[in-house]
C-alpha cells in the first residue's frame, strides 16, 4: 500500500513539470527572452526604451498582428511590396485583386523615410554590421554597439533580412514582437520573424519595394 502511495504522489508531482515542458517549449522561451531582455542593443535601436518583459511569453517570433490575405485593388504588379508608413503595413501585392498583408515597424521620429527600390539581396539569420555612423551616435549617448554581430536569436535582424538596393536598409525580422505596429525603428522594416519567414519566401532578388507615407 504504501508503495502504491509513494509512486501516486511521484506521479502527480512530476505530470505538472512535464505539461509544462511541452507547452510550446515555454522553459525554453522563457530562458530566450531572459536572454534578450539583457541585450542592451535591442534597447538601442528602439530609441533607448528597455524591452519590456512578462513573466511567461509563449512565441517571440509571433506578431501580435496577424497578417492577412486580403482584397486589393491598387494598381501595382504582382510580387511588388508596399510600406505605408501611416498605417504601419507591408502590402505584398500577389495579383488577382489580392495582397498579403503584415503588421510592421517603421522608422521612429527623424528616421522615417519613403521611395522606392529592389530588392537585391536576401539572407537567412543574417549578420548584423551597425552603419558607422550608427555606432557613433548611440556612442554618445553611452550606448557601445559591436561592429558587427553573428546571426541567432539575440541578433536585432531576427530570422531573415531583405535588403533594399544599395541602401542601409532591409526588411528584416525582430525578436522584439511587441514593436510591430509602431514607429520604432531606426529606418528599417521590423517584422515578426514568423512573417519576415513567410515574406522571404515568396519574394525573389529584384523585386520593387515601395515605402510611403
Amino acid at each position: 500500500m504504501k508503495t502504491i502511495l509513494a509512486a501516486l504522489i511521484a506521479t502527480a508531482i512530476l505530470a505538472p513539470a512535464a505539461n509544462a515542458a511541452d507547452r510550446n517549449g515555454a522553459y525554453d522561451v522563457a530562458s530566450l527572452q531572459s536572454s534578450t531582455a539583457k541585450t542592451g542593443w535591442l534597447q538601442v535601436l528602439s530609441d533607448g526604451k528597455p524591452a519590456k518583459t512578462k513573466a511567461v511569453q509563449k512565441d517571440i517570433s509571433t506578431s501580435p498582428i496577424p497578417r492577412e490575405l486580403i482584397a486589393f485593388s491598387e494598381n501595382a504588379a504582382p510580387g511588388t511590396i508596399i510600406v505605408d508608413n501611416s498605417d504601419r503595413r507591408l502590402y505584398h501585392v500577389l495579383g488577382n485583386g489580392l495582397a498579403m498583408r503584415y503588421g510592421v515597424s517603421v522608422g521612429r521620429s527623424g528616421f522615417i523615410w519613403t521611395g522606392s527600390n529592389t530588392v537585391s539581396r536576401k539572407a537567412e539569420w543574417p549578420t548584423w554590421n551597425p552603419p558607422q555612423q550608427m555606432r557613433v551616435r548611440e556612442a554618445r549617448k553611452g550606448h557601445i554597439l559591436p561592429v558587427t554581430m553573428k546571426g541567432g536569436i539575440n541578433n536585432p535582424l531576427g530570422a531573415r533580412a531583405v535588403y533594399l538596393g544599395a541602401t542601409i536598409y532591409r526588411i528584416h525580422g525582430t525578436n522584439q514582437p511587441s514593436s510591430i505596429g509602431k514607429a520604432m525603428s531606426s529606418g528599417c522594416i521590423r517584422m515578426a520573424n514568423e512573417d519576415v519567414e513567410h515574406l522571404y519566401a515568396n519574394v525573389t532578388i529584384g523585386t520593387k519595394v515601395i515605402v510611403r507615407d
